[in-house]
């Protein structure tokens, strides 16, 4: 049965980190905002103490996060390949429910450089014409460091981050990271305290001449009241962070430092367990008139609204995007199209060092406790005389203490009885030097529409093609000397690797890497090679804006919540000083 809705002045499609932003910053400007969630709702209370950490539930069985059953995508390594089905989402592993991702992240409050934001003109003022890779696609952010740094410095304050200032408005601050863009405010919190492998790591750095930092936090280190006036409790280093939302209040999610403010609000609204399929279009095809979508009982539902915001996870906005014939599709032969372009992951990885004589007790931690450096980050180091363009921040942290998340010594079974031994002679003797890389797009790696799998709604599944970009594995290589450098400066009993190398594939399942997806409908200046202006509203239907790490034209190193948190705030600001009073196009193409 179809059925229509109220109109409401704002729909919003996702409930995560960004649908929250813009759900609150909409609402407050006195617009009717309506939210609709593909998930489940999940209430702080839901995760609160006494009630226990589920080991098996969470990290194994992935309680909170997409299941490829619901949706799934296919994948293949290049065009020419038989894209199939995900049966697992190994790589990455997206939220579902409302809080999204922003509910199981480890809570990590990096940045983007002003270098990541202008990489093509850094790239053309430091390679010569042919130095680089003819595969690479570089491309601009359409805003400046200046313009977006107020909106991650609220999200630090909404966020309660906790770190250690690098660069304040210009100059360089003894403890943090002086290869940072400047900030205009401190961290609003302190650092969260070093674990043993952090304070290892930290003195190793030093002796070796770098530049080590503490881990920018979501986690906050002491107790803290955020703008909305959302309270959020100090971290007590539980241990269960990634892949969980906090038993304690302490990690910033949309549920602890927005959604229970917003839900006060009597202008706005959410729905759970709501499919959206389609942002439907005035017989002119320019602007939208709403979104279709199935409810729980199967109903297909029209939902009218003057403002559309896509808010899900990158990879499902464009599919949303490209299922509701919004934008070209993109093309990876003639290069003509917008949607789909550009799609990137983000590399990981690293070194695994036993101590045989150590305790690091890493059931007492939190997902964002570590150490950094970023001498090696993109702009830092002279990589045209390396042959690659990009860059990797290199640290020690410890995200989880769960025992099935420990790391066990080279040849102990995977299973068992003798995996159990080797788990319980591992446990705490060992640490991570590990990598996060940022990752080149290219002409090749794409996504669209798989001409073959559909969803349980007959809506074609997202085809993600990619492969490890040649450029990035050389990256790789050399950051695995200088991590290696580092391992044997620590002197540990035995070390291992997992660093790609120059012949990898890439590989869906089944070890996590990261959930950084990005691209496939990015942001720029001309829309013939990008599909939203610099406001992160389309260009071919102005009245749909489009939030997610989908907007960056390439990875970064960094992760990339901060950058998505700035992204939101920053476009909402233009919808409420420039598009409310004048719909229509903020930018001219």
């Amino acid at each position: 049965m179809k059925k229509t809705n109220d109109a409401v002045d704002v729909i919003i499609v996702g409930l995560g980190w960004a649908g929250s932003i813009m759900g609150i910053e909409l609402a407050q400007a006195g617009l009717k905002v309506r939210a609709l969630e593909r998930g489940e709702d999940r209430l702080n209370s839901d995760y609160a103490y006494p009630k226990p950490a589920d080991e098996l539930a969470f990290t194994k069985r992935h309680k909170i996060m997409q299941s490829p059953h619901d949706a799934a995508f296919t994948i293949r390594h290049n065009a020419s390949e038989t894209a199939l089905p995900m049966r697992e989402l190994g790589a990455f592993r997206l939220g579902d429910g409302v809080g999204g991702a922003g509910l199981h992240w480890t809570g990590m409050i990096t940045r983007p450089t002003p270098v990541d934001l202008k990489l093509k003109t850094w790239a053309d003022e430091h390679f010569k014409r042919g130095e680089l890779d003819e595969e690479l696609r570089l491309q601009d952010f359409p805003v400046s460091w200046e313009e977006i740094e107020p909106h991650m410095d609220f999200f630090d304050k909404v966020c309660g981050s906790s770190g250690e200032t690098g660069n304040l408005r210009g100059v360089i601050q003894a403890a943090g990271d002086p290869f940072e863009g400047a900030r205009s405010n401190p961290f609003p919190n302190p650092p969260l305290a070093d674990s043993l492998n952090s304070s290892m790591f930290r003195k190793a750095a030093q002796e070796m001449g770098y530049h080590p930092y503490s881990m920018p936090s979501a986690a906050v280190s002491v107790p803290y009241t955020n703008p909305y006036g959302q309270q959020i409790a100090p971290c007590n280093y539980c241990g269960f962070c990634q892949f969980y939302s906090c038993l304690n209040y302490s990690k910033a999610s949309p549920q602890t430092a927005i959604l229970d403010r917003l839900k006060q609000m009597a202008n706005f609204d959410y729905k759970t367990r709501a499919n959206v399929i389609r942002v439907e279009k005035h017989a002119d095809g320019k602007t939208a008139t709403g979104v279709t979508y199935i409810d729980e009982n199967g109903d297909e539902i029209f939902q009218p609204a003057s403002i559309v915001i896509l808010a899900t996870f990158g990879l499902n906005n464009v599919r949303l995007l490209l299922n509701s014939s919004i934008g070209k599709p993109y093309n990876p032969i003639t290069e003509e199209g917008v949607i789909g372009r550009n799609y990137t992951h983000q590399y990981g990885g690293g070194f695994t060092l036993f101590f045989d004589n150590l305790e690091f007790n890493p059931f007492a931690t939190a997902g964002p406790t570590g150490t950094v450096i970023s001498n090696f980050g993109t702009g830092n180091i002279d990589t045209a005389a390396l042959g690659f363009i990009g860059g990797a921040k290199i640290y020690s942290s410890q995200p989880t203490g769960t025992p099935m998340a420990a790391a066990v010594k080279k040849g102990a079974p995977s299973w068992g009885s003798g995996w159990k031994k080797g788990l319980k002679e591992s446990y705490g003797h060992s640490m991570g030097v590990k990598l996060e890389g940022s990752n080149m797009a290219t002409r090749g790696n794409y996504l669209d529409l798989d001409p073959v799998y559909k969803d349980r709604f007959g809506m074609p599944l997202l085809r993600v093609t990619y492969d490890y970009v040649q450029n990035d594995l050389r990256m790789l290589q050399f950051m695995k000397e200088k991590m290696e450098a580092i391992t044997k400066h620590l002197n540990p009993t035995q070390y291992s690797h997992n660093i790609l190398k120059m012949d990898s594939h890439f590989a869906s399942s089944p070890n996590y890497v990261n959930t950084h997806n990005a691209g496939g409908a990015i942001m720029g200046e001309d829309p013939r090679t990008s599909a939203l202006n610099r406001y992160l509203q389309s260009w071919d239907v102005h009245n749909v804006f489009v939030m997610g790490a989908n907007a960056f034209p390439q990875n970064f190193y960094a992760n990339p919540s901060a950058m998505v948190a700035g992204l939101a705030y920053w476009s909402a600001k233009a919808i409420r000083e420039q598009y409310l009073s004048n719909p229509g196009p903020l930018v001219q193409a």
